[in-house]
């Protein structure tokens, strides 16, 4: 399949705006097991894009990212949607391959 670049990141674009409102909508789906799962989390996500801002010279601080991730302030989130971890993923995240 040929798609000139301005298509691919179009499509791309909105790949990752359905990956961001999936995972707003998924809060039960707690970081640490993203982590643990697939090796990045949305606070990976919201890095991302801060790098991606920077790298362009756009002004965009670590706040302004994870809430154009979270949906709503960080703390915020934090407060409402995340849980203690448990022992047992504290140990996944210790054997899962660093990078985070």
């Amino acid at each position: 399949m040929a798609i000139d670049d301005k298509t691919r990141t179009e499509l791309e674009a909105a790949v990752f705006r359905r990956l961001v409102e999936h995972l707003r909508s998924r809060s039960d789906v707690q970081n640490i097991d993203l982590m643990n799962l697939a090796g990045f989390c949305r606070n990976c996500l919201s890095n991302w894009l801060k790098d991606e801002a920077d790298a362009k010279g756009l002004p965009m601080s670590k706040d302004d990212s994870r809430e154009a991730v979270y949906g709503m302030p960080y703390e915020t989130w934090k407060a409402t949607h995340q849980a203690t971890a448990s022992p047992e993923q504290l140990a996944a995240m210790k054997k899962a391959p660093s990078g985070h």
